[in-house]
């Protein structure tokens, strides 16, 4: 019984990290999400705080971990031109308290 549960415990603690590490790509259809960097916080879905190490990421809350490499990361996205190409807007804070959704709508991209 000990084991079904640090199992599980294991399974779901390893889901919630993963959900945030994301690894940008060079070409649009390598993408799970395209994404567009807003200039106003205002304008943004999502305000995202870059963490410098892979186990400060959160379940689908804003902080990020740009991974090294396209297999270590649990979503890909691809930095579009324009806003209108955008499946997420985004805004990088600089204080990793600010990050989180503004557009709840949105969460399911990162999921």
């Amino acid at each position: 019984m000990k084991n079904l549960v640090t199992i599980l415990l294991l399974f779901f603690a390893s889901n919630g990290v993963n959900a945030q590490l994301v690894y940008s790509v060079d070409y649009e259809s390598q993408a799970d999400v395209k994404v567009f960097v807003v200039q106003y916080e205002s304008q943004a879905d999502l305000k995202v705080y870059k963490v410098k190490y892979s186990s400060q990421v959160g379940e689908n809350d804003g902080k990020w971990f740009f991974t090294d490499y396209q297999s270590q990361a649990k979503k890909t996205v691809y930095f579009v031109q324009y806003e209108s190409q955008a499946d997420l807007k985004i805004f990088f804070v600089e204080y990793e308290s600010q990050a989180g959704w503004k557009n709840n709508s949105k969460k399911p991209l990162m999921y």
